[in-house]
């Protein structure tokens, strides 16, 4: 079985969400730094739906999983950092 590298735009269609390279640094943007404090799934961006994808695909290993850690650490790198308690 040959796996499918999908890319970042996949991913974003994927969720439902708009997939061209404005609308993702935009949501990137105005999403900054929420999985500095939790795991992809467990933002609260996310509708039902989209979690459940996005956990099956982490969870699974899935050809998802490569997109979904790249999301990850771009809403974990981008914006100011959350202050520490």
């Amino acid at each position: 079985m040959q796996s499918h590298i999908h890319t970042m735009t996949d991913l974003f269609l994927q969720l439902g969400l708009p997939a061209d390279a404005a609308s993702i640094e935009a949501f990137i943007e105005e999403h900054a730094g929420v999985c500095q404090i939790c795991a992809l799934p467990d933002a609260s961006i996310w509708t039902d739906s989209q979690r459940a994808f996005l956990k099956e695909s982490i969870n699974e290993d899935s050809d998802w999983a490569i997109p979904a850690e790249q999301l990850t650490s771009l809403l974990s790198d981008c914006g100011p950092p959350m202050l520490q308690s």
